[in-house]
């Protein structure tokens, strides 16, 4: 039972929100809840823009968005299912397939759009990397994924599979020489093949319909925390949007709101290129993905291994309310 001091602090706190012109569901929110624990398995980057602009729109709006960068993907997925953090980002399926505790997708953060890299010193096709060693991402990532239906199409087989967290760490790696084959990011891309002109050559993927990374988040945690979910998820549209319809618009915000100060100044530069980039290949989705997302990465991780079983339903590992009441709310 709530006592009548925490009932009245609360009613003058949601009066307060009210008087200063926050709308009747936010300041509702911001009375319920105002913190979000936010697992990140990657180190904070250029890609991240949109992420970081959301996190502080929501911040206005009452939803204070706690964004911690884990060392891999596997261990920001443990930490959701632990209870250590509330919404993660990735695409653990294989992780979700395997748990008891019921965790669901529920926002496409951005399209698979990676690029094999190799030495061409040492390698110049897919089929040179059979029998050698390949660097990834993190295991369950759609680097992996990517990597390991690559060896499916072409008959071929990797020596080993390493793990390194940061398309940027991977990137450097490349340059030293102590990285000869491995999967980049579109920045980091292009920042090794300006870095040195000729020393690595792309493998083509063909035609990759999967997401990249992905919100998710036990289906208990969506349902007491409906109206703050709802706020984060419409800011992350409306910065998708903007950036899309004008990728100068997310320099704008980064300036604005003193995001990413710390980024190496080799990589400013690509900043600009990275979003015109992916605005034209629809990397960061206009709608959250929804139900074609959901299937495209059934099939997707299927078909690279990730996923065990056969007639896999799309509602086992996405919840798609949220999304639909805020595209409903965004326009």
């Amino acid at each position: 039972m709530m006592h009548n001091s925490a009932r009245s602090s609360g009613a003058a706190a949601l009066l307060a929100l009210l008087l200063a012109g926050a709308p009747f569901c936010d300041a509702l929110a911001q009375s319920r809840t105002t913190t979000i624990k936010y697992a990140l398995g990657d180190v904070v980057s250029v890609d991240e823009l949109p992420l970081l602009v959301a996190v502080e729109r929501a911040k206005r709006r009452g939803v204070t968005v706690e964004v911690t960068a884990f060392k891999s993907e596997e261990v920001a997925t443990q930490a959701v299912i632990n209870g250590q953090a509330d919404i993660g980002q990735g695409t653990p399926y294989a992780a979700i397939q395997k748990v008891n505790v019921p965790i669901r997708f529920f926002y496409q953060m951005s399209a698979l759009q990676f690029f094999p890299i190799v030495n061409v010193e040492h390698y110049k096709s897919w089929k040179d990397l059979d029998g050698q060693d390949i660097v990834v991402h993190t295991r369950g990532s759609g680097t992996e994924a990517i990597m390991r239906l690559m060896a499916k199409e072409h008959r071929i087989t990797y020596k080993s599979v390493s793990f390194v967290p940061g398309s940027n760490v991977r990137a450097l790696g490349l340059l030293k020489g102590t990285i000869k084959a491995s999967i980049l990011d579109a920045t980091n891309k292009n920042y090794v093949m300006k870095e040195a002109p000729g020393k690595f050559a792309i493998l083509p993927v063909g035609q990759v319909k999967a997401s990249d990374e992905a919100l998710f988040a036990t289906q208990a945690f969506l349902d007491k925390n409906q109206a703050a979910v709802a706020i984060f998820v419409e800011e992350l549209i409306k910065i998708n949007r903007e950036t899309n319809k004008d990728p100068k618009s997310i320099l704008e915000q980064r300036t604005k709101l003193r995001l990413l100060r710390d980024l190496p100044a080799k990589l400013e530069a690509e900043i600009l290129p990275f979003f015109e980039e992916a605005a034209k290949s629809g990397v960061f989705p206009n709608d959250g993905g929804g139900e074609s997302a959901a299937k495209n990465d059934l099939e997707f991780f299927q078909l690279s291994g990730a996923l065990k079983g056969e007639n896999l339903k799309v509602g086992d590992f996405w919840n798609f309310a949220l999304l639909k009441a805020a595209l409903a709310k965004v326009k």
